[in-house]
């Protein structure tokens, strides 16, 4: 059976704790969704020169936040790793991501994974950006991870399409949100829906590209998902919530 590709925007870590239509969205995702043999998530909090890709047999939770209730802190994600499957990976690109054994897994993963799979019964890896590469390279890269699909990994751009800390307001989850971020995030849904890989390549031409992308960190695991989509493919949101002002949750599954 061929893989969805998902893409998630994660959003803050008050999310880990949080009952609201994006983590009942991602619920319902995990019920829905074919049984992966394991799952590979492109993160936006993992940047490096080159491509890594966790190889750990038992990588461990890592906590990339601050000043956060003390309770995220406590909770764990222990899903085992991939060893097998990363350097299945590792081939598949010709070498091109190298593997390392000492990486866990941070929150860009684990916490929309609580939610999808609070069993943490299916083994996970994560995906490194490397710094070096063009938003083009890494659509292109993301195009190689093509046969994974049919290898039973579930591949999972993690990030956020509209990211901007500096204007987030964190006193409030819902509403007041930004004018330019909705601009941006409509504009990117409908380069989605059209197939428009070209806008979402070249982002940084659009409306409100400056405000909505400050850095890219949080977008460009979005491309890797979008580069997945197959002719026959289809694409559909499953979350399109905007919080904290200044935060897309947007999220989409490919499938066939």
């Amino acid at each position: 059976m061929k893989m969805p590709v998902l893409f998630v925007g994660h959003g803050s870590p008050i999310n880990i704790i949080e009952d609201n239509s994006y983590t009942r969205s991602l619920a319902e995702l995990g019920k829905d969704l074919p049984r992966p043999e394991a799952i590979l998530v492109v993160s936006a909090h993992w940047q490096t020169r080159g491509t890594y890709i966790t190889s750990s047999q038992a990588p461990k939770t890592i906590y990339d936040f601050y000043g956060f209730p003390d309770e995220l802190y406590e909770i764990t994600y222990n899903a085992p790793g991939a060893p097998e499957k990363a350097a299945l990976v590792q081939e598949t690109t010709n070498k091109e991501i190298r593997g390392d054994s000492d990486r866990g897994i941070d929150h860009a993963a684990w916490a929309f994974l609580k939610h999808m799979y609070p069993k943490a019964d299916f083994p996970v890896m994560e995906m490194s950006l490397d710094v070096m590469k063009a938003p083009r390279d890494h659509y292109e890269l993301g195009k190689k991870l093509a046969p994974l699909r049919n290898q039973g990994i579930l591949i999972i751009g993690s990030g956020n399409i509209v990211h901007n800390l500096s204007r987030i307001n964190f006193s409030r989850l819902y509403g007041d949100n930004y004018s330019w971020a909705v601009a941006f995030d409509k504009q990117i849904a409908e380069a989605l829906v059209n197939r428009d890989h070209s806008s979402l390549i070249e982002y940084d031409k659009l409306t409100y590209a400056t405000a909505a992308v400050p850095t890219n960190e949080h977008y460009l695991p979005m491309l890797y998902a979008a580069a997945l989509q197959e002719e026959r493919d289809i694409l559909r949101f499953t979350c399109t919530d905007m919080q904290n002002g200044s935060i897309s949750m947007r999220s989409f599954v490919i499938e066939d």
